[in-house]
C-alpha cells in the first residue's frame, strides 16, 4: 500500500493527498509532527533528504515534492491527467506556476498569520504577500471564465495543484466571494466523488495542538 507522510496542516501535502484519494489507489497517511520538529531530524531526512512533506513511499520508490508525487500518482492510476502530449504540458504548466505563484506565497502567508505568535508577525511581509497573491488569485479566476477545469474537460492534477491552500479554514486573504470563477471551480472540486477537507483526509489540525 502506498503511504504519505503527510500532516494536516499542509497544504502541499493536501494536493498529493487529494490526488491519492480521486485517483482510487490504496493509501494510507503516516502522520508528520512537523510543528514539534519530526520533519528536520535525522531520521525523517533519510527519507527525504530535503526535510520536507510529503513523501510518498511505494515499495522501493520514495518521492517527493508535491508536483511530482501527483505526477506519478496520476501516471500510474491512469487517471487525473491530460488526454494528449500537449494536455500533459498544460497540466504541468499549471502545477509549475501554482508551485512558484500560489501555493508557496499562501503557505508562507498562512503559516506567518496563524501559526506564529502575533507578536512574532511581520506585518510588512504579510502585506507584500497578500499583494502578490491578489495577483495569483486574478491569473487563476481569469483562466476558470467559462470553464469548469482548468486544462481539458475534465478534473486533473492541475486543479487539485491550484486548489491546494484554498480550501484551509485559516484567514490568509482569501476571501472566495472575491473571485466568483474561482469560487465556482472549489464547489466543483468539492463535489467530486471521494473529496474531502484536508482536514479530515490527513491527521493533524490546529485543533490538535490547541
Amino acid at each position: 500500500m502506498i503511504k504519505l507522510y503527510c500532516f494536516g496542516e499542509s497544504g502541499n501535502a493536501y494536493k498529493a493527498a487529494l490526488t491519492l484519494e480521486l485517483s482510487g489507489l490504496e493509501w494510507e497517511p503516516v502522520y508528520v509532527d512537523f510543528f514539534n520538529g519530526e520533519a528536520r531530524t535525522p531520521e525523517f531526512r533519510e527519507l527525504n533528504d530535503m526535510g520536507e512533506v510529503p513523501v510518498m513511499v511505494d515499495g522501493d520508490l520514495t518521492l517527493s515534492q508535491s508536483g511530482m508525487i501527483q505526477d506519478y500518482v496520476s501516471s500510474k492510476s491512469g487517471k487525473l491527467g491530460g488526454r494528449s502530449a500537449n494536455q500533459r504540458r498544460e497540466i504541468l504548466r499549471w502545477v509549475l506556476w501554482d508551485n512558484h505563484k500560489l501555493s508557496s506565497q499562501a503557505g508562507t502567508t498562512r503559516f506567518l498569520m496563524n501559526f506564529l505568535p502575533e507578536e512574532k508577525r511581520p506585518v510588512e511581509a504579510i502585506a507584500f504577500l497578500q499583494a502578490r497573491l491578489k495577483a495569483a488569485y486574478a491569473t487563476l479566476n481569469a483562466a476558470l471564465e467559462g470553464r469548469s477545469w482548468l486544462v481539458g474537460d475534465s478534473v486533473t492534477i492541475a486543479d487539485l495543484a491550484c486548489c491546494g491552500y484554498l480550501f484551509y479554514p485559516e484567514p490568509f486573504g482569501f476571501d472566495r466571494a472575491d473571485w466568483p470563477n474561482i469560487d465556482a471551480w472549489l464547489d466543483r472540486i468539492a463535489a467530486l466523488p471521494g473529496w474531502k477537507h484536508p482536514y479530515d483526509l490527513m491527521p493533524g489540525s490546529p485543533a490538535d495542538r490547541a
